[in-house]
């Protein structure tokens, strides 16, 4: 998928920012990515709801962890919220930068 890290204006940006969320969504490969994952999931999850399943983890991921993935797990996120109890996102990788960052910060 194009990678917003090599737009300069969006690289220290992350994907719940809107102008990365704008960028990817004018890509006509992220839209068809979206789809595919989320017509797969709506197809699998009642079989899997159906055979008592205490939880399911779906992971993401890309190479940074800061723009792409985190903005489909987004969308995903709202996506399939209202329809299944308890649906969490959780930013692994992004969190992780987000700590190591404010680690860093000179007192």
């Amino acid at each position: 998928l194009p990678n917003p890290h090599w737009k300069t204006e969006l690289r220290a940006l992350t994907g719940l920012d809107q102008p990365v969320q704008v960028f990817l969504d004018g890509q006509s490969e992220f839209t068809e990515m979206y789809m595919d994952i989320a017509d797969y999931l709506e197809k699998w999850l009642p079989r899997f709801r159906s055979n008592n399943r205490a939880y399911l983890t779906i992971a993401i991921g890309c190479t940074g962890g800061q723009h792409r993935s985190v903005y489909m797990s987004q969308k995903l996120h709202e996506r399939f919220r209202q329809d299944y109890a308890n649906v969490q996102c959780r930013h692994r990788e992004l969190n992780n930068r987000l700590t190591s960052a404010v680690e860093r910060v000179p007192a």
